[in-house]
């Protein structure tokens, strides 16, 4: 079998692995599609006492049944990723469970903004091109890769599995997963997909493909990125109360909740929204949220679930309290760490329809499992992708001063452009080309995957997301990073972004001599990337975030008025300066 190393260039080039080719090269499709489970000739799932009985890879290798049940993959069982609807195979172990792509024909149907393939790759990340065609006979080519399901990046995988079954033992190496998405032309109804024939060197492996719906009729009002996956509690039969700030409003509302790099299910017993009064108190009777009917709902290792959509004004510019039940053990979660608010946990039992605050007994800094809160109606939204400083470290803690907030309050009080809604999608620690957190298992590190091993995650799967401002860069070159690298890194996020047709716009990285890493020569670096931000032209906007807060006398370091005190991140009126430096024109499409 062949094996890879991943440097940072492999890496860079192969992100997701998508990149559309022009429709020239598509090849027609078949006239007689068939359902993808009617395609299956491989074998990836073998019972642990009988693993002779599926081989994946060729050389006998295969996915554990009991680890998949584990992570709460079971036959049949809906997954949703990415804002995307997968179904693992419905097939029992030995069975045929997956497609070895080679120009198969599949019979897909729906209008949404992109395809979603659950695939892997073995004998290396294979790679191919496949076309779509559309009701109407149009059609259009994609390219596909899919990470090798033994050596691929963690930080991308959609789950990650303890072993690998074998005729000769199971291993205690892990398998991977992946879901990948490709754009599609919005608006046209999808009638099948050519998966890539027969890519050179390795095996591509498809177990479920579906089109991504596009959330019409929401609009993203408040959301946080998954930082890492750490120890909390434990908690188990308790409830959590988390306080988030609005940025749009509407009648409508329904949240998501994301059990993102997690080797294990999670249970919602209940669930309820309401409008905060005071600390843990609500005002009024916090309303049931459901979830395909049900009042709680399980979450699969590396899955998603929304909320029903539920009749509720949600006040723009506002906090809400968002509460659910953990009936069963929780020892380690996915979190936002940097919260920069403090929410509650409540003593034993089911407390998410309290108004009362008084069961709610200790306090909590971060942002567990909870990472989005979408509205009824509104325009779409804009996503800010970012570090440290859009995360709002450096601002006054439960104040909503984070510059995303002085945005968008700034687009509510105005009629000029719409009132999008602001999504924070800021981590702090963040870099562009470099994993902090590695992507898998329980760690203290909260910094989170790279920005380009995110970008699918946290901006291109976001609610109506309309256009993406990029501001990153400062950890990278503090961090030893060169110019180029960060650069190239931030050109892959331009290409990806406006192949989704989203508008892009960057912001140049602030300077802070005076912090201990921020030496000369990483301030020579920062100002090269600068270079490039207000040169290339490969944006369709820079915001200069740089000229805003730097000292005229000393262009190394911010403006003493505008520095928090640690020289790197601003206060609350640098941040305020940020948001009102942004030409709200410059992010309409």
């Amino acid at each position: 079998m062949r094996r890879r190393l991943w440097s940072t260039t492999a890496v860079l080039a192969l992100l997701t692995g998508l990149a559309p080719v022009a429709a020239a090269e598509a090849a027609p499709a078949p006239a007689a599609p068939l359902p993808l489970e009617r395609l299956f000739d491989n074998r990836a799932v073998s019972d642990d006492a009988r693993p002779a009985d599926a081989d994946f890879d060729g050389e006998g290798g295969s996915l554990s049944a009991r680890d998949l049940a584990a992570a709460g993959w079971t036959p049949g069982r809906a997954l949703g990723v990415d804002g995307a609807r997968l179904t693992w195979p419905d097939r029992a172990a030995g069975e045929p469970d997956n497609v070895r792509a080679d120009g198969q024909a599949v019979r897909v149907r729906g209008r949404g903004d992109a395809l979603a393939f659950l695939v892997a790759g073995t004998g290396g990340d294979a790679s191919g091109t496949g076309a779509v065609r559309y009701r109407d006979g149009s059609h259009g080519g994609f390219r596909l890769t899919a990470p090798d399901w033994r050596g691929g990046p963690l930080a991308t995988k959609s789950v990650a599995l303890p072993h690998i079954n074998t005729p000769g033992g199971q291993l205690a190496e892990k398998a991977r997963l992946y879901v990948v998405t490709v754009p599609l032309a919005r608006g046209r109804e999808v009638a099948s997909v050519t998966l890539p024939r027969d890519p050179a060197g390795a095996d591509l492996h498809v177990f479920a493909l579906a089109v991504r719906g596009e959330a019409k009729g929401w609009t993203g009002s408040w959301s946080a990125s998954t930082a890492g996956y750490t120890a909390v509690g434990p908690w188990e039969d308790r409830t959590v109360r988390l306080v988030v700030h609005t940025s749009a409003g509407g009648p409508r509302v329904r949240i998501r909740l994301d059990n993102t790099f997690a080797g294990t299910p999670v249970r919602i017993g209940s669930a309820t929204v309401a409008v905060q009064e005071a600390g843990a108190g609500a005002r009024g009777a916090p309303v049931a949220l459901r979830f395909g009917g049900a009042a709680g709902t399980e979450i699969p290792a590396g899955a998603q679930a929304f909320s029903d959509p539920l009749r509720f004004t949600v006040p723009p510019d506002t906090n809400l309290l968002v509460s659910f039940h953990l009936p069963g053990k929780v020892a380690s979660a996915p979190v936002h760490s940097q919260a920069l608010q403090t929410s509650y946990v409540s003593g034993p039992g089911d407390h998410a329809a309290d108004g009362s605050g008084a069961a709610y007994t200790s306090t909590l800094k971060t942002w567990p499992l909870l990472t989005g809160v979408d509205v009824g109606g509104g325009p779409g939204s804009v996503v800010l992708l970012g570090d440290s400083i859009t995360d709002g470290v450096g601002s006054t803690p439960g104040a909503n001063r984070r510059w995303p907030d002085v945005l968008a309050r700034r687009l509510l009080a105005q009629d000029g452009v719409p009132r999008y809604g602001v999504l924070n999608q800021g981590i702090s620690a963040n870099r562009v080309v470099a994993d902090r957190y590695p992507g898998d298992g329980v760690s203290t590190d909260t910094g989170g995957v790279s920005a380009l091993h995110r970008l699918d995650r946290d901006v291109f799967a976001q609610t109506s997301a309309r256009t993406v401002v990029v501001f990153e860069g400062v950890n990278d070159v503090r961090w030893g990073a060169s110019a180029e690298e960060v650069v190239a890194g931030l050109r892959e996020i331009a290409v990806r972004a406006r192949e989704r047709g989203l508008r892009v716009v960057a912001a140049t990285v602030v300077p802070c001599e005076g912090e201990a890493r921020c030496t000369a020569a990483v301030d020579a670096e920062r100002v090269k990337v600068n270079s490039y931000l207000r040169d290339s032209g490969d944006f369709d906007a820079v915001l200069d975030f740089d000229a805003v807060l730097r000292d005229p006398a000393r262009p190394a370091r911010l403006l003493p008025a505008y520095d928090s005190g640690d020289h790197l991140h601003p206060g609350d009126a640098g941040l305020a300066a940020l948001a009102g430096a942004v030409g709200l024109g410059e992010l309409v499409p």
